[in-house]
């Protein structure tokens, strides 16, 4: 799937592809297939996101911690426990998309010098259009 930059696409474009609170216009929501991942460059960043059921978007790092490779919105969307989730492509770690904490490790390390879990970003759909915030949100337990 080719995701089109928001200026490019077919609605209105009097605002700017970012805003002063920090936002970007990505795509618009119907670009996005229910369930399957598009990659897309957020502040620079690639990022991987996932439309849900509910029209809601999950945002998380397109770097898969486990490989190293930048593969994670080919993974395997899923529910555990009804928390969104998403199988890494490459050796199958299970990540929940809302805080991107690695649920299952599949008996791998990380790859030398990445963290276990997945960074993850604010998602706001406004008039059909996918806004994503253009910094990291803070790791859910704290940590940096």
């Amino acid at each position: 799937m080719i995701v089109v930059p928001a200026e490019q696409a077919a609605y209105p474009v009097e605002t700017p592809t970012s805003d002063a609170a920090g936002w970007e216009r990505v795509c618009l929501l119907r670009d996005l297939l229910v369930e399957r991942g598009a990659a897309a460059l957020v502040g620079g960043v690639q990022v991987a996101l996932f439309r849900l059921p509910d029209d809601t978007v999950r945002v998380v790092q397109q770097r898969d911690p486990y490989s190293g490779a930048n593969v994670m919105s080919r993974g395997i969307v899923g529910t555990r426990g009804g928390v969104p989730t998403v199988a890494g492509p490459m050796y199958k770690q299970v990540f929940d998309l809302t805080t991107g904490r690695c649920l299952e490790t599949a008996g791998y390390a990380p790859a030398e010098g990445l963290a276990p879990d997945l960074a993850t970003w604010s998602a706001e759909v406004r008039d059909g259009v996918v806004h994503v915030g253009v910094h990291a949100a803070a790791p859910a337990d704290g940590a940096p």
